[in-house]
């Protein structure tokens, strides 16, 4: 990579084209994460990922498993273009001096990758969990519990008239990511859609260290000559294995993350203030084990997201779109 150009435009669409195929394919299992994670002891709806996509299916039908989907989809394009082009600039200087860069260097390029692009993930991550997670209020909403009749209607305040309004048994009304975005920015102005900004650089950082030095190591394993390059469904374990390593190890993260960008809540569930409030009330309430809710299905969801995202931009549909159909200045 040290030795020739790489074009930045060919790599933002490689990565936006990844991005698509990766989250139209894993979508649902993202969506049971959510729901899990945000789940407090003694309420639990769902048992398991797949007690929840069951449930899911048949209390909002087949598309309600890909709630939130429509702004991921617009969103992940620049989110994984930033991330996989940023990673690839930066290892690009990084090994400048025409020697092979060392794990330190490759962690290094992974986490200006993973700050780069918390621009993009942070605002589409609060916007998709408002989304999922509406379904999970609602069923939570619907179960018998015992409590006193005062905190039988939700009393959070921010985006109360667009879930929670109403008594207990009533549907909350659907809402668009463009309706939540504008209340958010209403109210809040754009420091409402980076709520929980912190705790995602804590999840994508550290992410982003692991997983691209790893990746790399792994994909070097099966290339045939240093000149060749691996065979795709080499790269496609690589992604899956790197991918779903990195998962795991930051879940705990991810957990305060989902908990911090969760304004809907359900009866008498609490909110934190900031990241420190959020793991002290976790660690005393629910335990150290509610730090690895959804880790299953988070190592499920990235898995697959990396490894067809580490396949189609290493297929090069970028360079092959600009140098057959785009303008002249575009492939510059």
């Amino acid at each position: 990579m040290s030795q020739q150009q790489i074009s930045l435009p060919a790599k933002l669409i490689n990565g936006g084209i990844a991005g698509i195929v990766g989250v139209t394919c894993v979508f649902p299992v993202d969506l049971a994460k959510t729901r899990l994670q945000n789940q407090r002891s003694g309420q639990q709806v769902y048992k398991s990922m797949m007690d929840c996509l069951v449930k899911t299916i048949r209390s909002e039908g087949y598309f309600g498993m890909y709630r939130g989907a429509a702004v991921n989809l617009t969103l992940v394009t620049p989110e994984k273009a930033i991330k996989l082009a940023a990673n690839d600039l930066f290892r690009h200087h990084l090994s400048k001096d025409g020697k092979g860069l060392t794990v330190f260097k490759e962690m290094l390029a992974g986490c200006g990758a993973g700050m780069c692009q918390v621009i993009v993930t942070t605002p589409m991550e609060m916007l998709k969990i408002q989304l999922q997670d509406a379904g999970r209020i609602a069923a939570q909403q619907q179960k018998p519990v015992m409590m006193s009749p005062t905190k039988l209607v939700v009393t959070n305040t921010v985006l109360s008239r667009s879930y929670n309004s109403g008594p207990v048994m009533s549907a909350p009304r659907a809402v668009s990511a463009t309706q939540i975005a504008k209340e958010l920015l209403q109210k809040q102005g754009i420091q409402g859609l980076y709520k929980g900004l912190g705790a995602t650089l804590m999840r994508d950082v550290p992410f982003s260290i692991v997983y691209f030095p790893l990746f790399a190591n792994l994909n070097r394993l099966g290339k045939p000559s240093p000149a060749e390059s691996s065979p795709f469904y080499w790269a496609f374990l690589s992604g899956c294995v790197a991918g779903s390593t990195a998962a795991v190890i930051v879940n705990p993260c991810d957990v305060v993350k989902t908990r911090l960008q969760s304004l809907n809540k359900g009866s008498s569930e609490e909110s934190y203030n900031g990241v420190m409030d959020c793991v002290s009330k976790i660690m005393r309430k629910e335990g150290p084990s509610a730090f690895l809710k959804g880790a299953v299905c988070r190592a499920l969801v990235i898995a697959p997201l990396f490894g067809i995202a580490q396949v189609m931009y290493f297929v090069g549909v970028g360079e092959y779109i600009l140098d057959n159909y785009s303008p002249s200045f575009l492939s510059v």
